[in-house]
């Protein structure tokens, strides 16, 4: 029986989002993409914000939605891009975070190491190509920079593109934020293309003022909020405590997360790529999660502890600083740990977690926003804004934390 290929998907965001052939249906079905579905798009970020439990799969049709508004307006406007372009680009961005694994950003460099997650999507999409005949040619192009319409790129990766667009969206809306709701459909109609650059119509430039802000309020209210540092910092430890024990003795996991565990690099003991693309693509959200309960017993004090922490919400208690902390401070914590457990220095250093956060709103070192004025003149939305002081955004918020177990008196620090 012949299945039906054309579907359409109800989307909270953007109403029904449409499956435009049978290549983007074929691609989505296949378990590689189907594992985003098991992906949170925010991580642990639902431990603060209880209903922000969306998938990359959902933001990755939403991109794909905006890609081909953001197109079909373009064609609009008078600018060239022919049907294989768009649907090369539909198809990158589609799979532009097909290569994230469990818990997004938070494990990158946890599970799959020397590799980052651009380079294991591009990897999937080689997969895809080769099991659709080449028609990922293009695609694969567009991601990596490397075709000649280079603004096909820059909507999938720049400062301001339908892949941000997106998930600010989405995130304000799953986590209730309002402040990070985005006007995509005034970006995308204002977008031009000049010199092969994108560009904001100048009457937009109010739309791009809002999205930066929002931007900034969505990364330090939400992506980098005080308790969701604790808890994927704790993920991390976590991880990096199984992998150490995992060499002396086996661990319950499942195979693909057993496999990660072993292989500390990304092809370190892996015989070839499609050996570790089989077991990537079988890894989740799910498979960390598994571990991390059958963990909360494990005989290893540091892992249990970690593991029943996390999974019943006791995370460690967080201090912010705009300097890194006095290292004397960090030492006398240090011992705390050890002395309130029994237990090692090199034990409790599991325990004392730190680390720095920061973040652009608008990077001045990264290919610009352009604003194009009627005259045909372009400017960087820096020189360009009246409103804003770009520059302030401009500058990288700096903060310093450090992480331990509540039960410490440390004098009302």
């Amino acid at each position: 029986m012949e299945t039906n290929k054309k579907k359409i998907v109800n989307d909270p965001i953007y109403g029904f989002v449409s499956i435009p052939d049978e290549l983007h249906f074929d691609i989505i079905e296949h378990p590689y993409f189907q594992r985003l579905r098991r992906i949170k798009q925010v991580s642990l970020t639902n431990l603060v914000f209880p209903s922000a439990l969306h998938t990359r799969f959902a933001h990755s049709l939403g991109a794909m939605h905006l890609m081909r508004r953001a197109i079909h307006l373009l064609r609009g406007k008078g600018y060239d891009i022919t049907d294989e372009e768009l649907e090369a680009a539909s198809l990158a961005i589609l799979l532009h975070d097909s290569g994230h694994g469990p818990f997004s950003h938070t494990l990158e460099s946890s599970i799959v190491k020397g590799i980052s997650h651009e380079d294991l999507s591009v990897m999937i999409m080689k997969k895809f190509n080769e099991l659709h005949d080449g028609r990922l040619d293009m695609a694969i192009r567009i991601f990596t920079g490397e075709y000649e319409k280079g603004f096909l790129s820059k909507l999938i990766s720049s400062q301001l593109d339908v892949d941000r667009i997106d998930y600010l969206k989405r995130d304000s809306f799953f986590t209730g934020v309002a402040e990070g709701n985005v006007n995509a459909e005034r970006l995308l109609d204002m977008m031009e293309v000049v010199d092969n650059e994108l560009a904001i119509e100048a009457k937009g430039i109010y739309s791009v003022e809002s999205f930066l802000v929002s931007r900034r309020i969505m990364y330090w209210q939400v992506y980098m909020h005080k308790t969701v540092l604790s808890a994927e910092y704790m993920l991390r430890e976590i991880l990096k405590r199984a992998r150490l024990i995992s060499q002396v003795r086996p661990l319950p996991a499942t195979p693909a997360l057993s496999f990660f565990l072993k292989h500390e690099s990304a092809f370190g003991g892996a015989n070839d790529k499609d050996e570790l693309l089989e077991q990537f693509g079988k890894l989740d959200d799910y498979d960390v999660m598994t571990a991390v309960k059958m963990w909360c017993d494990d005989p290893d004090f540091v892992l249990s502890t970690l593991c029943q922490r996390l999974v019943n919400r006791h995370l460690f208690k967080i201090e912010i600083a705009k300097e890194p902390f006095d290292p004397n401070y960090v030492d006398d914590i240090l011992h705390r740990i050890a002395a309130l457990y029994s237990i090692s220095l090199y034990d409790a250093s599991f325990m004392l977690l730190q680390g720095i956060s920061s973040n652009h709103a608008y990077h001045p070192k990264k290919p610009a926003i352009n604003i194009l004025y009627k005259d045909g003149s372009v400017k960087d939305i820096g020189e360009a804004s009246d409103q804003l002081n770009i520059s302030v955004l401009s500058q990288p918020v700096v903060k310093h934390f450090i992480c331990y177990p509540k039960e410490l008196d440390m004098g009302g620090k």
